[in-house]
């Protein structure tokens, strides 16, 4: 076992665990936090994707002994003060989902995208920061996948958001 502390949605969790625990069970099974999913437990889909200090994790793939002292945002820290984050607003209002299984993923992912500036690998110009169209936002979400197809929807709203 050992002791951690991890900042999850802006509250502060001292916590003892299993060395083995991965993020994504300690945060379901440990804090309740149920909106992160599990999909293929291998980091190959993205529904556990949150943000670890700002930045786009797979929580499966993640130890929770090493996020010891880290900053984590789950979908449902995504919210402020109950008013929606713009990315879950754009879901609901460009219909970005269907099932919903991979959504939390999907706009972790998205809200760290978001913040990370510089090329992908389909820029064609390297040295600038583009801007995002359609097919920068899919290579760059391309780690999360949505089995009921409903890419053309979430690419809308993260462009929408992007504006």
């Amino acid at each position: 076992m050992a002791e951690i502390t991890l900042q999850v949605n802006g509250v502060e969790n001292a916590l003892s665990v299993d060395t083995r625990t991965s993020l994504l069970d300690l945060l379901r099974e440990h804090l309740g936090l149920t909106g992160t999913k599990k999909g293929c437990d291998h980091g190959q889909c993205g529904a556990c994707t949150v943000l670890i200090d700002g930045r786009r994790s797979n929580a499966c793939l993640a130890l929770a002994v090493a996020c010891d002292g880290t900053r984590i945002t789950t979908v449902e820290g995504l919210a402020d003060d109950g008013a929606l984050h713009p990315l879950q607003a754009a879901f609901l209002d460009l219909d970005a989902f269907q099932c919903g299984y991979c959504t939390p993923g999907q706009l972790c992912s998205a809200a760290g995208m978001l913040s990370e500036p510089g090329p992908s690998a389909v820029t064609d110009d390297l040295t600038t920061d583009p801007p995002l169209t359609p097919g920068e936002i899919r290579e760059r979400m391309n780690g999360n996948l949505c089995r009921c197809g409903a890419y053309v929807s979430i690419v809308a709203a993260i462009e929408e958001v992007s504006r």
